[in-house]
């Protein structure tokens, strides 16, 4: 297989894996082990292409909150998306400082993804119990932000997963308004993680030397698989639960317990 359709799988595999319920990071680990390991330059760029591909699907969201800023119900969802992201931050930063966090090896990746399949789960069903409650709260918003340095600590826990289902199991029941509003704090806080790692690699001196045409590629791929499951999910919950994403979690997180080595 050539790098340059290596560098395309990579970059199609971040787009479809980083906004469903499923851990980009467990399928791109497994992923790398036939098609090559990539530079933290490398995945930096491909998860920019996902940061870009959510910003191009909410864009006239985005601007009606801009433009709209000065009514109430706007500015008070961009105060909480806002609330959302600092938490992450002002928590997530001192965390990530203090090195806490579990390897990207498939043991503990495989457990994330079967412990939070069975969250999932749990989460469908005790929102399914409150009827239909598209309200996004202040307890929500913080809760959202906690979640996703969870997300930042266990790798495979799945940073989507993890704030949506914290959403819905504190209130916000409705499956749509849940992921918009997790989707849409996503940017800043993927934009900022991704700035943050890009710095940290040039402090380094870690850049190293690119095939600009294959990081190109990867970027493209991301944002263009990106746009498209974004796109196709929020029709689907529309009318589905997250269900079938929990089972594949589960199965998928012990097939590598039983087929992959011990320590890998």
């Amino acid at each position: 297989m050539t790098d340059l359709l290596a560098a395309l799988l990579l970059g199609i595999i971040e787009g479809i894996t980083e906004f469903l319920p499923i851990s980009s990071t467990g399928h791109l680990l497994i992923a790398e082990r036939w098609l090559g390991h990539r530079s933290d330059f490398f995945n930096i760029v491909i998860q920019a292409g996902a940061i870009l591909a959510i910003t191009l699907v909410f864009r006239d969201r985005l601007w009606e909150l801009a433009r709209g800023w000065r009514e109430p119900a706007n500015r008070d969802y961009l105060a909480k998306i806002i609330t959302a992201f600092l938490v992450t931050a002002l928590v997530g930063l001192p965390v990530r400082l203090a090195g806490w966090e579990l390897p990207e090896t498939l043991t503990p990746i495989a457990w994330a993804l079967i412990l939070g399949g069975v969250w999932m789960l749990v989460a469908e069903h005790f929102a399914g119990k409150r009827g239909d409650q598209p309200a996004i709260t202040w307890k929500v918003a913080v809760l959202v932000g906690l979640a996703q340095v969870v997300a930042g600590v266990f790798p495979g826990t799945s940073r989507s997963a993890a704030a949506i289902f914290m959403a819905m199991l504190a209130g916000t029941s409705r499956r749509s308004s849940a992921t918009e509003f997790v989707f849409l704090v996503g940017i800043p806080t993927m934009f900022a993680a991704s700035s943050y790692a890009f710095l940290e690699l040039v402090k380094d001196g870690a850049i190293g030397s690119e095939n600009w045409g294959e990081v190109g590629l990867a970027f493209a791929a991301a944002t263009m698989t990106g746009f498209i499951v974004v796109k196709w999910l929020l029709g689907y919950i529309k009318s589905h639960r997250y269900t079938g994403f929990a089972f594949y979690r589960i199965v998928f997180g012990a097939l590598l317990l039983l087929l992959m080595p011990a320590g890998s």
